[in-house]
């Protein structure tokens, strides 16, 4: 009789994460599945000022709703553009949205005029107004994951990935900023890789690596 695969609940409802962290496990011996209960619990405010903080917030959080005993895994990521002073960073999935509440004109663009609700889209036209004419096109995709047990953090594990900012989207799949990151090595985006390929590479797929040897010591 096989054994169950002990669960890792990720607290996180955005379908590529969610396949990001399914992909890692693979093979790991143990199972990510999604928070179900997420949608009904009010959502913490995620307002520290660094990757780490805001993982730890939300496993810590999301660990007093789940069945007792049981771990949850919660990560906090994005884009780190060098040219832009490490911004997006924690403000990555709200770039636009950040941008379009200014009230005084300034380096980031409105954009009232965009049309579209898609909030990639619009983060990553965002970006690329913020980009115009920026000869330094460095930056990297970085991800935190905490790992949490009744309220407490258990551990912690960073990944991240070097690339370029491109001047115009390349790719369809993947999601955030994926069409506009390039890998130099691999002739690229992240948007035009394998999930194989982005497992092996990714800033999510490099932080559950490191996550595994102190989860198997942790999970006995």
């Amino acid at each position: 009789m096989n054994r169950a695969l002990p669960i890792l609940y990720a607290a996180t409802t955005n379908p590529g994460k969610l396949r990001d962290f399914s992909v890692a496990a693979a093979g790991s011996a143990f199972a990510v599945e999604p928070f179900t209960r997420l949608g009904e619990i009010p959502a913490p405010e995620e307002n520290r000022p660094t990757f780490e903080g805001n993982a730890r917030l939300k496993a810590e959080y999301y660990s007093r709703f789940v069945p007792e005993g049981a771990f949850v895994l919660a990560d906090d990521s994005g884009l780190e553009v060098d040219a832009l002073g490490g911004a997006p960073g924690v403000r990555s999935a709200r770039f636009a949205q950040d941008a379009g509440s200014q009230r005084e004109p300034g380096p980031a663009p409105r954009l009232g005029w965009l049309g579209a609700d898609d909030i990639d889209v619009r983060n990553n036209l965002c970006l690329l107004e913020r980009m115009r004419g920026v000869a330094q096109r460095s930056a990297r995709y970085r991800c935190v994951l905490a790992l949490a047990r009744g309220g407490e953090t258990l551990s912690t594990a960073d990944g991240s990935v070097e690339g370029d900012i491109l001047s115009a989207p390349r790719g369809t799949g993947g999601f955030g900023y994926d069409p506009l990151f390039w890998l130099p090595d691999l002739g690229r985006t992240m948007a035009e890789i394998s999930i194989e390929e982005k497992h092996t590479l990714s800033h999510r797929g490099r932080a559950f690596r490191a996550l595994l040897p102190k989860l198997r010591q942790i999970a006995g």
